[in-house]
């Protein structure tokens, strides 16, 4: 362990380069741009809002926000996570021609993704303020199931590179695994009922369930529920130590399986 994060500060400058590429990369030919990671969630908060406030009867102006609070967060670990997975095939020729510490390509994936989430969180604070649900002091605790998220992107993240590796149709199940846990993190419905049901395990075993839970709480003004924090935060550091050890254990097989 120590030695990896020694050579990721000898290569800062490099992952830094990894991460501006990764933002071009994304949006290459694109007229948008980056102004398209705050357009997007906002169209994608409005379908949702109409279809499933419908049927659900959903009417109230804090319905939006709260898909959005949601959204957000799972789009962020759909695409760090997706990125992790794909990034040490999508860069075999530099890891065939040259040695860089091969963490650095997932990790750079993972943290272009989170930059870019930061920026779509303009959007989410947009619309509090014209729908009126406006922040109070709690909102400064949101860095906390933030920094829990961007955790679980790594130890997740680092875990798929490495088996995406030699198993490749891992990006197919991925895909579908993502959206099991999409329906699993009440993203366009309340948990209420589900968590008051003898089903309630499919949602409070959800790390990013738990994680977007806190997360919206922050944003409504509501203290963060203690048991949901702890349990996504021991999930996180464990997934974070099992990822690195997976890697480091596997990274010098890589090259024979890219």
């Amino acid at each position: 362990m120590r030695e990896m994060i020694r050579e990721f500060n000898k290569y800062g400058n490099l992952f830094v380069e990894l991460v501006r590429k990764g933002i071009k990369l994304k949006y290459r030919r694109s007229y948008l741009g980056v102004i398209w990671s705050m357009i997007e969630p906002l169209l994608t908060m409005i379908v949702l809002t109409i279809v499933f406030g419908t049927l659900l009867g959903h009417s109230g102006k804090e319905f939006p926000v709260y898909i959005l609070a949601g959204r957000l967060i799972y789009t962020l670990f759909s695409q760090s996570t997706t990125t992790a997975l794909k990034s040490i095939r999508q860069n075999e020729g530099m890891i065939k021609k040259v040695y860089v510490p091969k963490m650095l390509y997932p990790l750079s994936g993972i943290v272009f993704n989170y930059i870019l989430f930061l920026i779509s969180l303009v959007v989410l604070l947009g619309v509090s303020l014209i729908l009126k649900v406006y922040p109070t002091v709690r909102i400064f605790l949101a860095i906390i199931p933030l920094l829990v998220l961007f955790v679980l992107c790594v130890g997740a993240g680092l875990i798929l590179s490495t088996v995406g590796v030699f198993f490749r149709d891992l990006e197919y199940l991925w895909n579908v695994g993502l959206m099991l846990v999409m329906y699993t993190c009440a993203i366009f419905y309340y948990p209420e009922k589900i968590l008051t049901s003898n089903v309630s395990w499919i949602l409070e075993f959800n790390p990013l369930f738990c994680v977007i839970s806190n997360f919206r709480s922050c944003v409504f003004g509501e203290a963060m529920d203690m048991g949901m924090l702890l349990y996504s935060s021991i999930f996180a550091v464990v997934s974070l130590i099992v990822g690195a050890i997976v890697f480091e254990k596997n990274q010098d097989k890589f090259i024979l399986h890219i």
